[in-house]
């Protein structure tokens, strides 16, 4: 069930961190035996090829109970990564970014104090599709530029426990310097848990040693993210369980240096769960043994309070860590913004924070029905508040934006560096300005790095009343689902407007280009457009970058898409610390402006063209009927030359035409619905590599026979 489930009987029952809804679908019995609870593997005639995120048990199964519609009961004990047929969909091959902190955008945004991190749920625990979906209706989270930490948040009683996080939320996670984290859930028993899984995580072999810690430990390193939320809700335990619980901690951290540990506050010293709203003797040896660190960081019951959080902090020091290392569980999957929180107990104005926070369920802003517009909307206001200004974040009421109190990072360092603004999801695809795809479609994986400060405005001469509406628009790209839209009434850019739109550290050469593409819709007046580049942070926070502009070029709506193309490295500096452009339309007309993409490189974009990948094959398929196919597809990717950012697949029709199916950042794709068309005999299927400038490989093919 989801926490508003939960939480009308948590004052009665106590509980903490809550269960997560399942998905509809054909319940699996369970079996004894491991490999028959693994038995749904595509190939079967009448089995989906459809393949999820991975979920397991500790070893055993729910007593006297069937697994929720559309779970599999799996125990990650026998789990090994050559029996998993799921597993090369589920693999990110995103690094993790390093980051940087810019100068902060308001006097009141702080670095190297308090963080946050977010606990999310992106689908139900089963029936989490590996590799996005076909619907735009999806929580499409992009204000990476201020989370700390990201846990994939799920897990039930009648699903499973233990979530490994999906390939499309991780590569986008690192894309932008964010590490992920699974979840390891044990519940209440009021909805479910048995103590029996708590031993059995923690349970010895005859050496001595952990083996779901190695476990852990492999999953994360064979998935490639970056650590597991530690949640232990079951009651009924007793100290000498405990001890086990720390020391089972304690492997993992030896097992794994690399990997972040977060441990939940509920699971106390005495075996018992008893939620406290602090750091203390209660659970601090989960957190800290002696000198020894044990869990990164803890995310701190809802129960904190000024006082409580206060005397955290001052035991996070006693013990030598840092108190920015407690996460203020802040509860906004009900309300979102309207929810009511004491933010000075944990991130005071005008003092140095107490402590850090955690957002519960941030994915409040996901109406279902919105379209993604509107969801980006809502979105842009929870993380910079009511006006979309990060100079003077504040509101929606009384709710205190992210942008208002943390610092924003960015991760854009190095050069070649593109952006499309594909916010990885839309109700069409489009390549080059051209809709190649119809229909709806996300996968975050493909989500391009996004403009860290929504949106950051400067007016030649005027305030707020000149700043154009600033947004992402799913009606038009250039290339992914979506563009930036700028759009006003009569005389918004009468006078110039310069629009920030990312904090770089990009080395630059004599030769190095700026590209902007860019339109002009129907009905707009025409469009002044000029680069905008500025050599060095403003000297404080807050303040307005120096902008060095660009080749002035007028766009009208009869233009079409067009390329702007300028030198900004020859003699202006040797590194660019901000990206924008400025506009202005003088003739007093309304304004729809629209960027398609920005990109920085040292040469022609060809030298960054990736070399095509290889080996195409149709690994698995079924058909669905009336001339419609499920697929399983598999490459090798090009092992020299220029990186590869993602792969993109499609069906080649009978006229030459191409058909976007999608893509992914790994070597394996699921396609759920090729179409036959006007009878052919085969369907040629076609997978190029696409590079960091948004150009494609030659093609590698195969055919897909009927």
């Amino acid at each position: 069930m989801t926490r508003r489930g939960l939480v009308a009987g948590a004052a009665a029952a106590g509980a903490g961190l809550a269960l997560t809804a399942g998905s509809a679908g054909a319940a699996v019995r369970p079996d004894a035996s491991a490999a028959a609870a693994r038995a749904r593997i595509p190939g079967a005639a009448a089995a989906s090829l459809q393949p999820y995120a991975s979920y397991w048990f500790p070893d055993s199964f729910p007593e006297g109970r069937e697994p929720d519609p559309g779970a599999v009961w799996r125990s990650l004990k026998s789990w090994r990564p050559q029996d998993d047929a799921d597993l090369p969909y589920n693999i990110a091959t995103v690094p993790l970014a390093q980051r940087f902190t810019p100068v902060p955008a308001n006097a009141t945004a702080r670095a190297g104090q308090a963080r946050i991190s977010a606990l999310v749920s992106f689908a139900g625990t089963a029936g989490n599709p590996s590799q996005g979906g076909a619907k735009a209706d999806f929580y499409a989270l992009s204000h990476w530029a201020y989370l700390d930490e990201l846990v994939f948040w799920g897990g039930s009683s009648g699903e499973g426990i233990i979530l490994a996080p999906n390939a499309p939320v991780i590569d986008a996670a690192h894309r932008n310097g964010v590490p992920v984290l699974g979840n390891v859930f044990l519940p209440p028993t009021a909805y479910g848990g048995e103590l029996t899984w708590t031993r059995e995580l923690v349970q010895k072999d005859a050496l001595g040693r952990f083996p779901l810690a190695d476990k852990l430990v492999r999953v994360a390193r064979t998935y490639g993210f970056d650590g597991w939320f530690l949640n232990g809700e079951t009651d009924g335990g007793d100290p000498a369980l405990a001890r086990q619980m720390a020391d089972f901690v304690r492997a993992l951290r030896t097992g794994a240096p690399e990997l972040r540990i977060t441990w939940y506050d509920a699971f106390n010293a005495d075996g018992r769960v008893g939620w406290q709203g602090a750091l203390n003797d209660k659970n601090a040896m989960f957190f800290q043994r002696g000198a020894e660190k044990l869990s990164d960081t803890m995310f701190v019951d809802f129960r904190w309070s000024a006082a409580r959080l206060a005397s955290s902090a001052a035991y996070a020091r006693r013990l030598g860590r840092s108190p920015y290392e407690l996460w203020a569980g802040v509860d906004v999957e009900a309300n979102g913004w309207n929810s009511s929180v004491d933010w000075d107990a944990f991130v005071p104005e005008g003092r140095d924070h107490v402590v850090s926070y955690g957002l519960y369920r941030p994915e409040w802003t996901r109406r279902s029905g919105d379209t993604p517009g509107q969801f980006h909307s809502r979105d842009d206001q929870f993380w910079g508040g009511r006006n979309t200004d990060p100079s003077a974040p504040a509101g929606p009421g009384s709710w205190r934006p992210a942008a208002r109190t943390v610092a924003d990072r960015s991760t854009i360092t190095s050069v070649p560096f593109a952006s499309a603004f594909n916010t990885g999801h839309g109700t069409a695809w489009w390549e080059d300005g051209v809709r190649t795809g119809d229909a709806e479609w996300h996968h975050l994986g493909l989500q391009d790095q996004l403009p860290g400060r929504r949106w950051a405005r400067w007016a030649d001469g005027g305030g707020a009343s000149q700043r154009p509406t600033v947004g992402f628009d799913f009606g038009a790209a250039w290339r992914g689902g979506s563009s930036l839209l700028v759009e006003g009434a009569d005389g918004v850019l009468g006078r110039p407007v310069t629009l920030e739109l990312f904090r770089t550290r990009l080395p630059l050469r004599a030769g190095t280009v700026l590209e902007i593409t860019h339109r002009a819709d129907e009905g707009t007046a025409a469009v002044t457009v000029e680069a905008a580049v500025a050599y060095a942070e403003p000297a404080t926070a807050g303040g307005r970058p120096e902008f060095r502009r660009f080749a002035a070029r007028t766009v009208r709506a009869a233009d079409g898409w067009v390329t702007t193309a300028v030198r900004i490295g020859n003699g202006h500096g040797r590194t660019a610390h901000v990206l924008g452009v400025r506009l202005s339309a003088p003739g007093g007309a309304p304004v729809r402006w629209r960027l398609g993409a920005l990109a920085v490189h040292d040469g022609e974009p060809a030298a960054h063209t990736p070399a095509p990948p290889s080996a195409l094959k149709v690994a698995a398929a079924r058909g669905t009927g009336d001339g419609v196919a499920e697929l399983r597809l598999t490459w090798k990717p090009s092992v020299k030359g220029v990186p590869v950012r993602h792969h993109e697949v499609h069906q080649v029709l009978p006229g030459g035409q191409r058909r976007f199916l999608g893509g992914t950042c790994g070597t394996a794709f699921y396609v759920p619905a090729l179409r036959r068309t006007s009878g052919e005999p085969g369907t040629r299927l076609e997978v190029r590599a696409v590079g960091e400038l948004h150009t494609s490989s030659a093609a590698t093919a195969t055919v897909f026979t009927w």
